[in-house]
């Protein structure tokens, strides 16, 4: 009589994968940190000329994203990354908290018509760009934290990725303010930019990464692919 199969339970990275990992991870989030100060640069100072709610709420979403990074940075400069994990997740998530909550008063400002957003060439294009770049970046960022088996890197990524709806919204926005006149657009856009930040904050607050720790193998591949 044969004995039944018993299914391995996988380990996790090697000990040599892990420190490629580590190091490919603090490789990702240090150009993460450099795209997001440029980008932040430009549209709060495109959205402060233009009175532009939504470039503004996106420039500070760039200032939050490299707070973020920079938390998972700080973790895994560490010997034991896993005991810093749950603050970094809490790090990430007060950042996208505040940026809920200046979104929603600037942007209850705008609609109440207390500021009047105009057209922004630079804010398009940056949105435009930025809507090309941060897939990408998320993308890579996600893969490795999955294969890493951490939550942090794994919520940073999707801070990233959220930078890609955002760029999105922001365009739709400040199109339609631009070709239509329709100024409610920009407010409306800021909005939906912050009701995505306060879920994103739960979820990190939370823990709800969508990823498994290292000894139980990582993340599953199919996990985090949709948000």
């Amino acid at each position: 009589m044969s004995l039944p199969l018993i299914p391995l339970t996988p380990a996790g990275p090697a000990p040599g994968r892990r420190a490629v990992l580590a190091r490919r991870l603090r490789l990702l989030v240090a150009a993460t940190i450099t795209y997001n100060v440029i980008e932040a640069a430009v549209a709060i100072t495109a959205g402060s000329a233009a009175s532009s709610t939504a470039l503004i709420g996106f420039g500070l979403d760039s200032v939050i994203e490299v707070s973020s990074a920079a938390a998972v940075a700080w973790q895994f400069a560490g010997r034991d990354p896993e005991s810093r994990e749950k603050v970094t997740l809490r790090i990430i998530a007060v950042s996208f908290f505040a940026l809920a909550g200046y979104v929603t008063v600037e942007s209850v400002r705008a609609l109440l018509g207390d500021v009047d957003p105009r057209h922004s060439t630079v804010g398009i294009v940056l949105a435009a760009v930025s809507l090309a770049v941060m897939p990408g970046l998320s993308y890579a960022q996600r893969r490795t934290g999955r294969e890493l088996g951490s939550r942090s890197a794994v919520a940073d990524s999707k801070q990233t990725l959220l930078c890609t709806y955002l760029s999105a919204v922001l365009l739709a926005g400040l199109l339609l303010n631009s070709l239509f006149g329709w100024a409610w657009a920009d407010p409306v856009a800021a909005l939906v930019i912050a009701a995505v930040a306060v879920k994103e904050g739960r979820d990190a607050w939370r823990g709800d990464a969508c990823c498994a720790p290292i000894a139980t193998g990582g993340c599953p591949e199919n996990c985090c692919t949709a948000s």
